[in-house]
């Protein structure tokens, strides 16, 4: 069997933000196990509010969806905004809709695991819990083992959930490997 693809995507427009440094750190960790590994955050996921055909042709898009389609596991990761994630990876979700109608539509079947930081508990657990229901809406199936990551309690956010990350990584490739 090839090596499995893990396509992690979501963070913040900013370079060195809690949530793609953990997503950077989860694909560094999946690479050590086997995996090929696509980190798509900031810039790469930046696009123009969801409607179909509107964004026709970006190459971003374009580059994004084919990196969703050849996946063999996804990890999605986003800041908590007032409860809730931000815009930059809702938007880039919304966007899964345009692989409806592929022969795999949505993330059917694929594993996916969640990150979630936020400056307090609150924000990070409710985060995580919208993002599990989109991954139901988009037919994956969200890993067990989760991160809500508080990023005020938490100094060294990467090394305080190596252990959970990792249980969440194996997760994904015990998960891909049985599709």
């Amino acid at each position: 069997m090839a090596a499995p693809h893990i396509v992690a995507l979501g963070g913040t427009l900013r370079a060195e933000s809690a949530t793609g440094r953990l997503l950077a750190a989860a694909l560094a960790m999946a690479e050590e196990r086997g995996a090929r590994t696509t980190l798509l955050t900031g810039s790469d996921i930046a696009f123009p509010h969801y409607e179909p055909g509107a964004a026709e042709g970006d190459p971003r898009l374009i580059r994004y969806l084919e990196a969703l389609r050849s996946a063999d596991g996804v990890i999605v990761g986003s800041p908590g905004y007032h409860g809730t994630l931000s815009g930059l990876v809702k938007t880039a979700l919304d966007y899964c809709e345009q692989l409806s109608k592929d022969q795999r539509p949505y993330l059917d079947g694929l594993p996916v695991g969640l990150i979630a930081t936020a400056a307090g508990w609150q924000a990070a657990v409710s985060t995580l819990q919208a993002l599990r229901t989109i991954t139901h809406s988009l037919r994956g199936w969200p890993t067990p083992m989760g991160l809500a990551i508080n990023t005020v309690e938490s100094k060294d956010c990467i090394g305080d959930s190596k252990v959970p990350m990792g249980i969440m990584i194996d997760q994904i490739l015990a998960f891909a490997a049985r599709r």
